[in-house]
């Protein structure tokens, strides 16, 4: 278990607002120790739950070429066929993870092979967990080619919460499967666009470990 780069770059921002406040109320609640106690209580919580969001846990992926793995941890909420309009322009099989505040938020690869395309796409934040924020919100599509050329499509989408989306890779980088290639902060969703072929290997309420469980074959 690490901590992700992202946290590196926001927690020491947080710590410091935190203890700012903390001095402040010390200052005006000095006559009121427990309560303040109590707030000391509140933030030293907060903390904790910030630095485990950014948590990375070493994980052993076991690569298969005909294996479509999680890009994410969270719980599915939706298995569809869809018309995929931005970059396949046809009906694909469309299954979506919703990532809630408690599950790790790094991003990892589905399949091996290049990365053919890539956009980010400014939007709203409605609440990931619903459907139409597929379409709607922030959101970043990745299309990774196997060596088969089976094209898959992952697509970061942000949240109420998360109002940062990064991905790592860049058109034209060979990556492997299980690697990161992104990060969503907080509440976020991946949505992931497979061939008509594929077979799906999860259900609705499934949850999924990024890099071990089997979305689909193909």
């Amino acid at each position: 278990m690490k901590l992700h780069k992202e946290g590196k770059k926001i927690i020491p921002i947080i710590l410091l607002i935190i203890l700012a406040l903390d001095a402040l109320l010390y200052y005006l609640l000095s006559d009121y120790i427990y309560i303040f106690l109590f707030f000391c209580l509140l933030s030293l919580i907060f903390i904790v739950l910030t630095v485990r969001f950014f948590r990375v846990p070493n994980r052993k992926v076991e690569k298969d070429a005909h294996h479509v793995l999680a890009p994410a941890d969270g719980k599915i909420v939706e298995i569809s066929e869809v018309e995929e309009n931005e970059y396949f322009k046809d009906k694909r099989l469309k299954v979506s993870i919703f990532m809630s505040i408690y599950n790790v938020h790094q991003n990892r690869v589905p399949v091996s092979g290049e990365i053919v395309y890539k956009n980010h796409i400014n939007g709203a934040f409605y609440p990931a967990i619903t459907n139409k924020s597929s379409d709607l919100n922030e959101r970043c599509a990745t299309v990774f080619k196997t060596e088969n050329n089976v094209e898959v499509m992952a697509r970061q989408i942000a949240g109420v919460v998360a109002r940062r989306i990064a991905t790592y890779v860049q058109v034209g980088d060979t990556v492997q499967q299980g690697d990161e290639y992104g990060f969503i902060r907080f509440g976020s969703r991946v949505d992931l666009f497979l061939p008509l072929t594929a077979s799906v290997k999860v259900n609705l309420t499934d949850k999924t470990v990024g890099g071990k469980t089997i979305i689909a074959t193909i």
